[in-house]
């Protein structure tokens, strides 16, 4: 099974906001695990969750407190 197109996007939104794989899957779907099962492939990623991070990933504004989780 091949990556997921979306795992590409969120590897670059870490990298850019430099914020940790476990907070941005916490604050974009409440689940600490998104980016790590995506990664292995572990997870189905459903059309609905796939909407919530893309506009997670639209709409962030970094503040002082996810900065500090990173």
């Amino acid at each position: 099974m091949p990556d997921h197109p979306l795992i590409a996007d969120v590897e670059a939104f870490i990298a850019t906001h430099s914020i940790a794989e476990s907070t941005f899957g916490r604050l974009a779907v409440n689940d600490w695990k998104l980016v790590r099962d995506l990664r292995g492939r572990k997870r189905r990623l459903w059309p609905e969750t796939e909407a919530k991070v893309r506009h997670f990933m639209a709409t962030y504004r970094p503040t002082e407190q996810t900065s500090a989780a990173a």
